[in-house]
Order: structure tokens, then sequence, then C-alpha cells
């Protein structure tokens, strides 16, 4: 199979959709690997790299494009929609559920689009999400506590305060990969933590993993309107897999929240779980509304790329590989994880959440195929 990767062209997106091991296995295999020149510079990768693993560096993105299928990192933007054609496979994050245009015109194209982010296992587990959620809900709390800072609009306090002063008080709203993450770097500044999730048992072991050093609310509105409005720094780690994140926190909560608090919505490419979060950039990260300073990246990870171009290429390329020496009817016919990945298939909306997300026809991938 021919295997496009093309540069990201999202603000800022400094990762690429594989590294030189993964292109070495792919060749290895018998594969072909297209590379667009550059495209791994942002990582710290640069096209020797590539080639000597044995990938073709071609000078443009619609070289890339021009393969069977095109691996990425973040959903394709406008200005790709050009190269979607019947047939072709696209490998990347999606999360459509919040993107309607783009479900649209990957329906409309017949593209085959696989999502990192819906593969799942038997166990619930997800694979391809995990590792950068655990990058961004690392980041999360470094955002925050860079945007509570006075000069960044902030109220001027150190999460982990000084002796003789009050340490700061972190909301989580979410227990997952990304919420354990943010609590285990926030429990580390010395900041006052809370986790608010709805599952008892993810709780206890976080109460256990922790040692007494976070405390567990369930996820109520009466906790999560107590820990919010006391908050100086809340977390939205909230997940709904492959579709919109709950709101959680709606603006007349955020009202109650001190003036120069900061609210992060790791949960902004799913819509996010706080009602005033909309998408920013790296390049304008923060807005204030109400007096609170808001940080909603989707591609958080970006900023940390040779970190996270790593961490995914460990967890995508088997699913790659496995398209790849089986094609794409094949390999979701093998197997289960990799087919609830799939998205859209010839015009058809392939995946429930998406469907009710955008308001498009669901039609299960069985009867797609």
């Amino acid at each position: 199979m021919i295997i496009g990767v093309p540069t990201e062209i999202k603000t800022r997106e400094y990762r690429v959709g594989i590294n030189p091991g993964g292109v070495l296995a792919l060749v290895r295999a018998g594969h072909k690997v297209l590379v667009q020149a550059g495209a791994g510079e942002g990582s710290g990768i640069g096209d020797k790299e590539f080639q000597s693993a044995g990938a073709t560096i071609v000078p443009n993105a619609s070289d890339a494009w021009s393969a069977e299928m095109v691996m990425k990192v973040k959903e394709p933007l406008a200005a790709e929609y050009q190269y979607f054609r019947p047939g072709l496979i696209v490998y990347t994050y999606l999360h459509l559920a919040a993107e309607p245009e783009l479900t649209n015109q990957l329906m409309e194209k017949k593209v085959r689009a696989v999502a990192y982010e819906t593969i799942q296992n038997p166990d619930g587990a997800l694979p391809l999400l995990r590792p950068m959620s655990e990058v961004a809900g690392r980041m999360s709390v470094q955002a925050g506590a860079s945007a509570l800072e006075k000069e960044k609009g902030g109220k001027g306090l150190l999460l982990g305060g000084v002796p003789g002063t009050r340490r700061g008080r972190v909301a989580v709203l979410g227990g997952g990969i990304v919420g354990s993450n943010a609590a285990q770097i926030a429990v580390g500044m010395g900041a006052h933590v809370t986790v608010l999730d709805v599952n008892h048992e993810r709780m206890a072991y976080l109460e256990d993993i922790f040692r007494g050093s976070i405390e567990t609310l369930y996820s109520n509105p009466k906790n999560i309107e107590k820990a919010v409005s006391e908050a100086d720094l809340v977390i939205g780690a909230v997940l709904v897999t492959g579709a919109k994140a709950p709101i959680l926190v709606d603006e007349e909560l955020l009202k109650r929240m001190e003036r120069g608090s900061v609210v992060v919505d790791v949960a902004v490419d799913q819509g996010g779980c706080i009602s005033t979060c909309r998408p920013t950039t790296h390049d304008n990260p923060t807005y204030e509304l109400h007096g609170v300073i808001h940080y909603c990246v989707p591609n958080m990870p970006g900023a940390v790329s040779q970190t996270s171009t790593f961490a995914l290429t460990n967890v995508t390329l088997r699913y790659c590989q496995l398209i790849a020496h089986h094609g794409i009817v094949g390999a979701v016919k093998e197997n289960k994880a990799l087919a609830l990945g799939v998205n859209c298939w010839d015009g058809a909306c392939t995946y429930e959440g998406v469907a009710q997300g955008v308001n498009v026809p669901y039609t299960p991938l069985s009867k797609a195929m």
C-alpha cells in the first residue's frame, strides 16, 4: 500500500503523522511511504532521517495526499478538502461530533475515515487517545498555572503557594486519563486538588494511587457547583467516546468564580464541557470572559511535538500496519477495535455518536460495507 504523510497545516501544529521508526517498519513490510518535504521539522525530524528509513520525500501536499491512505495527526482543514476522493483512507484524529462541515465533506466525497479517538478495545480502553490525553492532561495544569500569573490576566496566584500562604485550588472535571494526569501535575505543584467523576471504581482507584493527596467527589450538579465556584483553576477533562462532551459548567456558574481564575477545557475538540469555551490557538491561547481566563487550545500536545509524535506513532503504527497489510476491508473485518474507529465509509456516517452530534443519518458499518 502507498501511505502519504502530509505536513500538518493547523496553526502551530508541529507534530507529524509518523516517525522514522514507523516508516522503516512499513517499508520493510513492502509498503511505500510518501512524506511531504519538511513535514517532520517541527518534531525535530529532518527529511534525511525519513529518507534513511526508506521514505520517499515528495515536494507538495498534493503528492502526499495522492496516496491510498493518508496518515495524519489532526483533522483535515478546509484547504485540504480538495484532496478528498472516493476510496481514500484518512487515518487521523477527527473529532467529527464537533465538525459538521468536515463530516459532510467526508461523506460527500465518499472518503473512508478512520478516527484515532474511537478505536476502542473490548475493555473500553482508547489506545490511540491515551498518549495524547496523557500529554494534554499534564500540559493543562502547566497552561493553567501560567495563566494564573497576574501579567497573563490571572489573579496572581502560585498554585503551590509558599509557607504561610494558601495553596491554589484545582477542580478537575473527569477522572479519566486526562484528569488523572492533570491531578498528578497539580499535586506535584503543591495545589489542593479535587477530582470529580461518576465512576465510583475510578474514584477509589485515584484515591489509592494518590494516597490521600487528592479529594474525590461524585460529579453531580451540587458538587460541581461548589468545586468550580471555589476553584482557582478548573480543568475540563470529560470524554464521551466519539460524541460531544456534556456541558458541566454553564455561564451562570462561571460568573461565580473569582476574578482572575482560570478554566482550561481539554474537551474543547469535542465541543467542550464548559459552555463559555471556544477553540483558541497557540498563537492566541486565552481570552477573558466574566473576569475568568479561558484557555481552550484543541491541539495542546502540538506544542510538545517531539514527545507527542513519538508517543503517537507508538500506538498508531499497529493499526496502520493492519490496514496496509490486509486492506481496509480486511482489516476492519479482522479487528473489532479498528472497526469502531471507522467514522465514515463510502458516503455513510458509521459512528452513532458522530451522527447524533452533527445530525446526519447513522448507518452501521456492516451495512455500509
